[in-house]
């Protein structure tokens, strides 16, 4: 997901630029000031203290880019990044996200990536991945199927889908060469395509749409990085109006609205070999295809894993639920 920018009272207005080039590296590992280094300490400091992060094992429980994306949400505030943090934390806990990852069904989880954003496989020129939202692929007989999934398990695909992209596919993108490294990779690009979607079909889609984007903000935030929407209809100010509440201010800021020609503005944020034809580019890929991993994926994947998994350590594994991660830290210490 011409070009417009959004002001604070909800109103597109042209924007004559022709080159995104988004800041992928200020608060980010290996680029902290000085200021942002020391609040760095201090909330880890803070988080230790409320025994909510350890590293004394033989890896700590969550790493760097994951702690600093929540003190970037916060404006390297350590005491309101703490907030939120232990927020999720808890509902993580509530919500036994590491054993429904762990143990969700690999056939409906790849059933479940035809209503989200998907991966191309391909990355931005910064290294972010390219994912792409084809929200006119949720008509019809898709959109009663999703209708039709009780919230609380639609809820469950959600954060599923959420933890393949923190725990997945931004840990490979950091693995890959990248123009940043060694600085992670902790967001994605995202185009979103509204070609054939009607108003109707939009406010329909409304909830299913803001349960997601709520889920984001509060549990995996910063990580939505330039959201690029395509073939935006002549109503889309109104639709702005109605979802602009969703999101927080920096990443409002990181929209951009593109008209039925967005090829070569989105050239400049992504080479042609990894842009989808019909976003202006290269590559054979449509909404309903499966990731085409670029070269350098391949020779670390050979092909995308099926089912929820987690890279670490240069290699694809499977998630491991609670009890059996405990079994594997106590195998490795003795």
């Amino acid at each position: 997901m011409s070009m417009f920018s959004f002001s604070s009272d909800a109103q597109a207005q042209p924007f004559k630029g022709e080159k995104i080039d988004p800041d992928v590296t200020t608060g980010h590992l290996h680029h902290l000031s000085q200021d942002q280094q020391a609040a760095f300490s201090v909330f880890k400091d803070i988080l230790a203290k409320a025994r909510l992060y350890a590293h004394d094992g033989p890896r700590p429980t969550h790493d760097d880019p994951t702690l600093l994306r929540f003190l970037r949400a916060r404006r390297f505030d350590p005491q309101k990044a703490l907030k939120q943090f232990a927020d999720s934390e808890a509902w993580r806990q509530k919500h036994a996200v590491d054993a429904l990852y762990a143990t969700f069904p690999p056939d409906e989880f790849e059933s479940a990536r035809r209503f989200y954003p998907r991966w191309t496989g391909r990355r931005d020129k910064n290294g972010l991945p390219v994912y792409v939202y084809r929200l006119a692929s949720l008509a019809g007989p898709l959109q009663k199927e999703l209708n039709a999934v009780p919230p609380e398990r639609r809820y469950q695909r959600i954060v599923s889908l959420y933890e393949t992209m923190t725990r997945f596919v931004l840990r490979l993108c950091t693995h890959l060469p990248h123009r940043t490294a060694p600085t992670p990779i902790s967001s994605v690009t995202t185009i979103i395509d509204l070609e054939q979607v009607s108003l109707p079909a939009l406010w329909s889609l409304r909830a299913h749409l803001q349960e997601a984007s709520a889920l984001a903000t509060a549990n995996y935030p910063e990580t939505l990085g330039t959201i690029a929407v395509v073939n935006s209809p002549a109503f889309f100010p109104t639709v702005w109006g109605w979802i602009k509440p969703w999101f927080d201010e920096g990443t409002r800021r990181k929209v951009h609205v593109l008209g039925k020609d967005p090829g070569p503005t989105l050239r400049t944020l992504i080479d042609p070999e990894d842009l989808p034809k019909p976003y202006g580019g290269e590559l054979d890929w449509k909404f309903e295809d499966e990731p085409a991993l670029d070269e350098a994926a391949k020779g670390v994947l050979g092909e995308m894993p099926k089912g929820p998994a987690v890279f670490e350590d240069g290699e694809v594994r499977r998630p491991q639920a609670p009890s059996e991660t405990a079994d594997a830290v106590a195998q490795s210490s003795s």
